[in-house]
């Protein structure tokens, strides 16, 4: 699989693909480290229907044959800041002024799952690059948990900063800023 391989997606082209993306979810996501069940892959693919129509959303997908090796999912995070899912604890993290300026109108990942075949092959990357080129600014950011170790180096060898550090009351998710975005030197701290 090459970057060459990845297709940008719109909305209802993504739906069309609702079965292979539930079965990368689950290969993804309902092992170790994170031990999701089959419920939150259903779950995930019941969201897409809403998703799609975010403002700035964007997917990409890495066909593998009539499969799906691997896809991910972006959109501009809102104003005022969500307070569902884990929003409240990327907001702890930053303070409210840094959430609303790094954050708000910037372009949020939402998901970024490959299959375990395809790990290593640099094709995660090329998913991630994809939906982040036109960020706007730059801006970029994720959420991902601290007790997931290959996604945290993962990320910091593709140039992401670690922002936040997970806040006590919290699952272990820390806020990352992609390596374009304007407030990652200043956003660095001693881990």
């Amino acid at each position: 699989m090459t970057a060459t391989d990845i297709r940008l997606c719109t909305g209802e082209e993504l739906l069309t693909h609702a079965t292979a993306l539930h079965s990368v979810y689950v290969d993804a996501f309902c092992a170790p480290p994170w031990n999701e069940d089959e419920e939150k892959a259903v779950e995930f693919v019941g969201r897409l229907a809403g998703t799609v129509h975010r403002p700035g959303f964007t997917a990409a997908l890495a066909p593998a044959g009539s499969a799906v090796a691997g896809f991910a999912t972006a959109w501009t995070t809102r104003a005022p800041f969500p307070t569902d899912r884990c929003y409240p604890q990327a907001a702890a993290g930053l303070g409210p002024e840094r959430t609303v300026q790094w954050l708000c109108g910037a372009r949020e990942i939402d998901e970024l799952a490959v299959r375990p075949a395809a790990r290593g092959t640099g094709l995660a990357a090329a998913l991630l690059d994809a939906v982040i080129a036109d960020a706007p600014e730059g801006r970029a950011w994720l959420l991902t948990s601290i007790r997931a170790p290959r996604a945290v180096a993962f990320y910091r060898g593709q140039g992401w900063t670690q922002a936040t550090h997970p806040s006590p009351q919290g699952s272990g998710i820390a806020v990352f800023l992609g390596p374009h975005h304007p407030a990652r030197r200043t956003a660095g701290l001693p881990l």
